[in-house]
């Protein structure tokens, strides 16, 4: 499996991690249903074409969605997965414990834009306060957040007591996880904390 965090689109497109990755490509908006998930979709579609020879919009905005077969095999079937920025908590309560959910977490190849990475791991940051909850669990090694007030970061970091790295990932950052092993190809934005409160990048 491989995975991608970016920031943003501008960082994802603006690295070099895209280039010869796939052929054909999807993209799942659900996490912009309240931004315009139609708009959001057409934006990450034109920005990936120049890396793909198919890029189409799947358009997975709500729990009936999620529980389409038929949108969970095309996933299954595509070269890379990309998850495009919005809300999280929308996402997470989309995408638990469906057939789409099920899709993502077996996706070989996926890449998450923006604060929607933050549903991707065993522990969520909930953008609300900074508390700890419980993410999707679709990948391991890393707990991702996004920047925010120095006090919510600040609570974050008091709070969070798990072993796994506490990565916060700005709008320039860019990660690759590869066979379980995360590392920082963007290091603009990208702010690794370990369980002992120290810092690293790797």
């Amino acid at each position: 499996m491989t995975t991608i965090v970016a920031g943003s689109l501008n960082a994802l497109v603006g690295s070099s991690v895209l280039t010869g990755v796939a052929a054909d490509v999807v993209v799942i908006p659900t996490a912009a249903a309240f931004l315009g998930a139609a708009e959001v979709a057409l934006e990450v579609a034109l920005a990936l074409e120049p890396f793909a020879s198919a890029v189409e919009a799947l358009m997975v905005v709500d729990r009936s969605g999620a529980e389409d077969e038929s949108i969970a095999r095309r996933i299954a079937q595509a070269d890379l997965v990309v998850l495009a920025d919005g809300s999280p908590l929308h996402a997470k309560a989309v995408w638990r414990d469906s057939s789409v959910g099920a899709a993502l977490a077996a996706a070989a190849s996926l890449v998450a834009i923006g604060a929607v990475a933050t549903t991707l791991g065993t522990v969520m940051i909930d953008p609300r306060g900074g508390a700890p909850t419980i993410g999707l669990g679709y990948r391991r090694g890393v707990v991702l957040t996004t920047p925010a007030p120095p006090e919510q970061l600040s609570r974050t970091r008091r709070l969070y007591t798990g072993d796994e790295s506490l990565v916060v990932v700005g709008a320039r950052g860019v990660l690759v996880e590869s066979a379980g092993v995360w590392r920082v190809t963007q290091a603009d934005d990208v702010e690794v904390i370990n369980a002992t409160g120290g810092s690293s990048l790797y």
